[in-house]
């Protein structure tokens, strides 16, 4: 088991580069299973989901080249199956992107059912119900979901809820179907325009992606042959957007897009924290002599405030001024982590999807165990601002979407180390 050993109460300071989205990189890896020639995809961040992910591009016979760190070369034609069924497939959720990417390459796919993180129910149900709308019958028994169809055509889809991964996977299915595809309610946040934007670059004619109408336009063929760089990861810059008022320190993130950090930085700003945007910078810090504020926070589909943060968020308002509350919109079994927080001293009080923080608590060092990757984090975070010792187990979880965690976390002054143990 590994594990995390935090001693806190140093302020971090200084910057920090953030890596390529994990999200995007998962969607845009998948997506290029579905071109029809070698691609190159740069400033993917060196997580353990990624690397799993090209493990199973790998067992189906695709080439995975890797050409420097966070840099791969790409060949799909080399696939030599439509079925997806290593055990590994069930190690993370994104995983599931590879229906619409193979249904699309090859009009049929049957794919074990993913895995990924343990926070409430994750159906598929909208993802079957756009490739249905394309023309695919599908099926799902034994743990295996299965889809075939013996012409992709295009069609118009509504998805009954916004879904992101329901999002991207018809328009991997959609891009190569005969004729055209219009997804309504879809999913706007800054990787679905990525997705969008590397398939375009590839060859592909897709249109609104950012809006909740989205339009592509079937193309027979995807030559690729191009490169492709990766946003940034707007969660991993949040992260530590949120740890700069929360430790007392002084934090700049660097390679962001600050338009996509909006929904974080303006309540920040409610909170009293200065937020000092750049040209692909943030800086935040709290003034002398300020004080950090509670607020009220809903998880909301982007633009609104992102449910990935949701965790990092409420163990901020465990130290404002005031009483907080979180709402969480998304899942609906997000609060996990909360007993682990309360076993530090924070005051938290959870109802359904309603957490209500009583602010001031002076948290204390304790041996908590990650449930998911961002509860995981969280408890990271409250350990670097706790007293004492913390200790955090189950880190795999957290590595499954921070690259060099404990030396970025290290350069910025905080006393972390990682152990191995039986």
């Amino acid at each position: 088991m590994r594990s995390y050993i935090i001693k806190g109460g140093n302020p971090l300071t200084g910057h920090v580069k953030i890596g390529g989205s994990k999200n995007a990189s998962l969607a845009v890896l998948s997506a290029a299973m579905a071109l029809d020639g070698p691609c190159i995809i740069d400033n993917l961040p060196d997580i353990t989901d990624l690397s799993v992910l090209l493990q199973i591009f790998s067992d189906i016979g695709a080439t995975v080249e890797y050409l420097e760190p966070g840099k791969v070369r790409l060949d799909a034609t080399t696939i030599n199956t439509h079925e997806v069924l290593h055990d590994r497939v069930t190690q993370i959720r994104g995983s599931y992107y590879l229906m619409g990417a193979l249904l699309g390459r090859f009009g049929k796919v049957a794919l074990r059912m993913p895995g990924g993180c343990d926070f409430g129910v994750r159906p598929i149900d909208l993802h079957l119900k756009g490739f249905e709308a394309l023309g695919a019958k599908t099926e799902m028994s034994y743990g295996i979901v299965s889809c075939e169809a013996e012409e992709l055509t295009g069609g118009g889809v509504f998805l009954d809820t916004v879904s992101v991964g329901a999002t991207v996977n018809i328009m991997l299915a959609a891009v190569k179907a005969k004729g055209k595809t219009v997804i309504d309610n879809a999913a706007r946040e800054p990787h679905i325009v990525d997705v969008a934007n590397f398939l375009n670059a590839m060859g592909a004619d897709i249109r609104g992606a950012g809006t909740d109408v989205i339009r592509i336009n079937g193309r027979p063929t995807l030559p690729a042959n191009k490169e492709y760089t990766v946003i940034p990861d707007q969660i991993e810059a949040g992260t530590y957007m949120i740890l700069a008022p929360l430790t007392g320190g002084d934090i700049t993130v660097e390679g962001v897009i600050p338009k996509h950090m909006e929904p974080l930085s303006a309540k920040l700003v409610e909170m009293g924290v200065e937020v000092e945007e750049g040209d692909d910078t943030i800086r935040c810090y709290m003034k002398e002599g300020s004080s950090l504020q509670a607020a009220s926070f809903k998880t909301m589909p982007y633009p609104g405030f992102p449910t990935d943060l949701q965790p990092q968020a409420t163990v901020l308002l465990c130290v404002a001024e005031g009483t907080g509350r979180m709402i969480e919109n998304v899942w609906e079994n997000r609060f996990q982590y909360v007993d682990a927080l309360r076993l530090m001293g924070a005051n938290i009080i959870t109802s359904g999807r309603l957490a209500v923080v009583q602010g001031n608590s002076h948290l204390t060092g304790s041996q908590v165990t990650a449930r998911d990757l961002r509860a995981g984090a969280a408890l990271v975070m409250a350990g670097l601002a706790a007293r004492g010792t913390t200790k955090v187990l189950d880190i795999e979880r957290v590595e499954r979407g921070y690259e060099y965690f404990v030396e970025k976390l290290t350069r910025l002054g905080a006393r972390i180390e990682r152990f191995e143990s039986e």
